[in-house]
């Protein structure tokens, strides 16, 4: 339908969400006052309205056939997948477990850095970085009580550990998005993305420890702990690194969850399937947000807009390096105005996916950095759900928080770095 040059009009839907979901925010101090999915739905609304000589019927047809898309379906089930295996895990008690373990084998002068690498390592079992700030907030208070340190700091680590996990975890919704949109394996885009902010989060740990080196802590009341309810957060971490398929790894930790909660005592077997229901439940919102940015995204470029944003982008595009540094600010941007990293690849995925075809980038490479630079905005902006709800749950504001989150920044700092010292031999 679009003229190969592409079309600025097709694009009005997207500026239509922005407006009303960036608007409302600036308007009420709230950017979660107005629901993403209400924004997303009158953009929908507006793409049909656009280009009357097409029917109603026959654009039905189109937004039909985006949110069939098999990327798409599959995706929306993992992410039910994922839920019902947070809401066993959970339930069951693994959180907690997983959280006291790691307290009670860490050595007192490293209590701040430790909360980072205990943050990154719940973070890349679960997959949310939200379930980590609300498992870890409590605990990054009593540390700051105990040891004098800055409650600032201690959060900041909890939410920096988060990130980490949000963006490499191999049933975070960000991974599955990326992975999905771009057309490669969970293990290669894990492998690729891991080489790129490890030294991130090296640099992350010493930087910590050099702000805390000179306090301790001692803790007072018990961390109780079982081993056995760490288990599915094992298997499921060990299970994806090795290649097994996400559908397998998730049924897997989610009935291993279900019978370690059932013989410890901590869930009773007629909670099994209401704990599952309710994990199942938190990802309604994300699911149907794909979907409906499905059917928006099909639409626009159906109108034109993708090959209008592709011709402006490869404009200033000079050979690999340049199409990587492209999707890295495409990513970043959609980011920064939608403050939620997954809807951000969902809608950025199509364009990179294209980008990355015409230049050779391979698809792990263009999965890995849509998935770090949406979690470089995320883990940045003060209206981010991430710094919120960090905020919330320990009486800070964002801005307390931001001048500590040095991960999010290195992040970014190591992945430019592999941009412009990339290897061709490593891409294939």
């Amino acid at each position: 339908m679009g003229a190969e040059k592409g079309s600025a009009a097709a694009l009005l839907p997207i500026g239509i969400f922005l407006v009303i979901f960036l608007g409302s925010g600036v308007v009420t101090g709230d950017f979660y006052a107005m629901p993403a999915i209400v924004a997303f739905l009158i953009a929908l609304l507006a793409a049909f309205l656009q280009h009357r000589e097409i029917g109603f019927q026959e654009k039905i047809g189109i937004v039909s056939r985006g949110v069939g898309d098999e990327n798409i379906i599959t995706m929306c089930l993992i992410f039910l997948s994922a839920g019902a295996f947070s809401g066993a895990v959970t339930a069951a008690g693994g959180v907690e477990s997983t959280v006291n373990l790691g307290l009670s084998v860490m050595p007192p002068h490293v209590a701040v850095a430790g909360l980072f690498v205990i943050g990154c390592f719940i973070s890349v079992s679960m997959g949310t970085s939200m379930g980590t700030i609300a498992a870890l907030a409590p605990i990054a208070a009593g540390i700051s009580e105990k040891t004098g340190f800055a409650m600032s700091v201690c959060i900041a680590a909890v939410v920096c550990g988060a990130m980490f996990g949000d963006n490499l975890s191999m049933i975070s919704d960000t991974t599955i998005a990326a992975v999905k949109t771009q057309g490669c394996e969970m293990k290669d885009k894990f492998r690729e993305n891991f080489r790129i902010v490890l030294p991130a989060a090296l640099v992350t740990v010493v930087l910590f420890w050099i702000v805390t080196r000179d306090g301790s802590y001692e803790m007072t009341g018990a961390l109780p702990y079982n081993a056995w309810q760490v288990l599915p957060y094992v298997l499921v971490l060990v299970g994806a690194l090795i290649g097994i398929n996400v559908f397998v790894v998730l049924v897997t930790g989610t009935v291993t969850s279900l019978v370690i909660g059932v013989a410890t005592g901590s869930l009773a077997v007629g909670e099994m399937f209401s704990a599952v229901g309710e994990g199942v439940t938190g990802m309604y919102d994300i699911t149907v947000i794909s979907i409906v940015v499905a059917g928006i995204v099909s639409l626009v470029r159906e109108y034109g807009g993708i090959q209008f944003i592709l011709g402006l982008i490869r404009k200033s595009i000079r050979g690999k390096r340049g199409a990587e540094a492209g999707i890295a600010g495409l990513a970043l941007l959609v980011d920064l105005c939608t403050a939620n990293n997954t809807v951000a690849i969902v809608m950025a995925g199509p364009i990179a996916k294209e980008i990355s075809e015409e230049f050779q980038v391979s698809p792990r490479r263009s999965a890995s950095l849509l998935d770090i630079f949406t979690s470089v905005g995320q883990g940045l902006i003060p209206y981010g759900a991430q710094l919120l709800s960090a905020a919330s749950l320990t009486g800070l504001t964002p801005f307390e928080i931001i001048p500590h989150l040095y991960y999010p920044v290195l992040m970014a700092v190591s992945a430019v770095l592999f941009i412009i010292f990339r290897k061709s031999r490593i891409e294939g």
